[in-house]
């Protein structure tokens, strides 16, 4: 998996983690609702200006936007 799919993945989990809608990431990241939709789709990378943006808004380091998840034992 590539880190634009682990970051897709990584974002969706967060985002529904917090009961966010796309409208509400975007908003607290400053970013267009189609661009978020387009990173959690893995159709986009983001600049890591994005993933710095991202990471603000969920309150967390950036690498934790790209940290593969362990797989489930």
């Amino acid at each position: 998996m590539d880190l634009k799919d682990v970051m897709a993945t990584n974002l969706r989990r967060m985002r529904n983690d917090r009961d966010w809608t796309q409208e509400e990431l975007a908003e607290r990241a400053g970013l267009s609702v189609r661009y978020v939709g387009a990173i959690e789709r893995a159709r986009v990378s983001a600049s890591v200006t994005v993933l710095g943006r991202i990471a603000d808004a969920f309150m967390v380091e950036p690498a934790e936007l790209i940290r593969p998840s362990s797989p489930k034992s």
